[in-house]
Parts: structure tokens; C-alpha cells; sequence
């Protein structure tokens, strides 16, 4: 009974040992649960707040990369300005290279026209000159004429002005006529050397380059009759002139006139007027004789530009007429 007995409080001592083994390991793996539970817990509300935090993250990355799309936008259109405004500075870059290429070309233009003017300055001046000997010279041949024909008995007068002497028609020709008359060939043979001493003295036949005999006719008839007439009337003049017969010219004379002399006929193209502006039929019947210097024209021209130079307010040239002798 006894190692009966004994046997049964082994057999229970043993059964309660294993059960307090199994309830120390129960209670160990509750703590181990619990505490896993516990770490699973806290590590879930970790995990959320991660989460929540790599949210806001996110969110942040997202607005983030909204300002930086919008900050590239914006860094690309400034750089699309920048780069117009490149272009623009080297097209303008460009056009000062073409304008300074320009300048250059004006600026040796000017040079070469600063140049030119000098030089034309220069001839302005040699030519003003030689426009005062003229004008000198034919101021002093007027007045000797003026004075010649102040001490002549002779019916002329002298504008001042050009020097044209006017004669009596009548004294010449008779109506209608080409033949000098005898009154008209004695007023002529008194008339003429004088005139001729003085153009063809050496001091103004050096600058006499025409002398020319004009004929003028009234307006009564045709143009062609006229034209015939006034031209056959100048030519009797430069007969009487030039004639063998003729004795008031020396043999000198009548050489050095024929190298300068010609005769025209000009109709009635260049009538006298009245004052009321008709015709004077008796004064247009006339003879001319008239000359020219050497560059008149020349001097002319200049005369005409330096009065259309543009400056209104300057007192303009004036160019005296050349002489002339009128026989009316």
C-alpha cells in the first residue's frame, strides 16, 4: 500500500510540476503576446504616423515640384526673353556695324567733299577775281565810251547801264531800204572810228571776243521780209565797215575787225516799245552793233549762282550788259 501510496505522490508530484510549468510557460507566452501585441500596437501607431508624416511629406513634394515646374516655366520664359533679347542685341549689333560702316563711308565722302570744296573755293576765288578784272573792264570801256560820245556832236545817247548807243533810224537807211544813205555813211565814217579806236585799243581788244552788227525792222510786213531786210541792213553796215573804199579804218583796223565781226538779221523778233507798250515802229527800224568780252558767259553763270545762291538777304550781282551801239 505504502509503495502504492508512493508511487501515486510521485505520479502527482510529477503531474503538478508539469503543471506549473505549463501554466509559468502559458503565463510567459501571454506576456510574450502581450508584449508582441504591445510592440505591434506602438508600432503601428508609428507606422501610421510614418505614413501620415510621408503624406505630408508627399503633399509637400508635391506642391514642391508644383513651384519648381513653375519656377522652370518661368526660368524658360525668362530665358526665351533673354534669349529675343539676345538676338535683338545682335541684329542691333549688326545694324551699329552697318551704321558705323556708313559713317565711315560718309565720313570720307565728306572729306573728299571738304576737299572738293576747298579746291572749288579756290577756283571761286581765282574766278571772283577775274570777274572783278572783267567787270573793271568793261565798267572802264562804258566810260570811255560815255565820255566819247559826250564829246560828240553826234544825235546818240548811251545807256549807262549797258553801254548801247541809240541812233536816228532816218540817219541810215530809207524806208524800206538796205542801202546806206549818204547822210548815213558820213554819220558812220564820223562815228565808227571813234567807237573802233576805243574797242580795239590794246587795253580792252585783249578781251574783246565778237563784235556783231545786228539789223531790226519794225513789225509792218512779213516775218520773212523783214528777216531779209534787217539782214541785208547789217550787212551794209559791215561793207562800209570793211570796204576797200572806206577810209576811216586803216588797213590794221579792218583785219583786227574782220577776225571779230558778224552780222545778223533779226526781223522784227526784238521790237521798241512805248511806254504804254506798243510798238515805236521808227525806233525798232534800227542797226545794233554790239560786242562781247571773253568768258561773258562763264561769268554770266556765276553771276546767276551766286544770286540763286539761297541766301535772300545778300545784295545780288549784277552783271553789266555788254557794251553796245544802237543805230535806230
Amino acid at each position: 500500500m505504502i509503495r502504492g501510496f508512493g508511487k501515486k505522490r510521485k505520479q502527482d508530484e510529477e503531474q503538478s510540476y508539469w503543471l506549473s510549468y505549463s501554466d509559468m510557460m502559458a503565463g510567459l507566452l501571454l506576456c510574450f503576446v502581450v508584449i508582441i501585441a504591445v510592440t505591434m500596437l506602438h508600432s503601428k501607431v508609428q507606422y501610421d504616423q510614418k505614413q501620415e508624416e510621408l503624406a505630408g511629406k508627399e503633399q509637400e513634394l508635391v506642391i514642391r515640384s508644383d513651384e519648381l515646374y513653375n519656377e522652370r516655366l518661368l526660368v524658360d520664359e525668362q530665358g526665351a526673353k533673354l534669349n529675343a533679347q539676345e538676338l535683338k542685341l545682335t541684329e542691333q549689333e549688326g545694324k551699329l556695324a552697318e551704321q558705323a560702316a556708313k559713317l565711315d563711308l560718309q565720313k570720307q565722302k565728306l572729306d573728299e567733299q571738304e576737299a572738293l570744296l576747298d579746291e572749288f573755293q579756290g577756283i571761286m576765288l581765282a574766278q571772283q577775281e577775274q570777274l572783278d578784272k572783267i567787270i573793271g573792264i568793261k565798267t572802264e570801256l562804258i566810260e570811255d565810251i560815255r565820255e566819247e560820245c559826250e564829246k560828240s556832236a553826234l544825235q546818240v545817247s548811251i545807256d549807262e547801264k549797258t553801254g548801247a548807243i541809240s541812233m536816228d533810224s532816218s540817219i541810215l537807211f530809207e524806208y524800206n531800204k538796205d542801202e546806206l544813205k549818204e547822210t548815213g555813211q558820213e554819220f558812220l565814217g564820223d562815228f565808227l572810228p571813234k567807237y573802233m579806236h576805243i574797242l580795239l585799243s590794246p587795253k580792252y581788244r585783249p578781251y574783246i571776243s565778237e563784235i556783231v552788227i545786228e539789223g531790226h525792222t519794225d513789225t509792218s510786213g512779213t516775218y520773212l521780209f523783214n528777216l531779209g531786210l534787217s539782214q541785208e541792213r547789217a550787212y551794209s553796215v559791215a561793207d562800209y565797215c570793211l570796204n576797200e573804199k572806206s577810209t576811216f579804218l586803216s588797213k590794221d583796223e579792218k583785219e583786227t575787225l574782220q577776225s571779230f565781226l558778224t552780222t545778223s538779221g533779226r526781223s522784227y523778233s526784238d521790237p521798241v516799245l512805248k511806254a504804254d507798250g506798243t510798238v515805236d515802229a521808227a525806233a525798232s527800224r534800227r542797226v545794233e552793233i554790239l560786242f562781247r568780252l571773253k568768258d561773258e558767259e562763264m561769268i554770266r553763270e556765276m553771276v546767276d549762282i551766286m544770286n540763286s545762291s539761297g541766301n535772300t538777304d545778300a545784295p545780288k550781282a549784277e552783271i553789266v550788259e555788254a557794251p553796245s551801239f544802237k543805230s535806230q
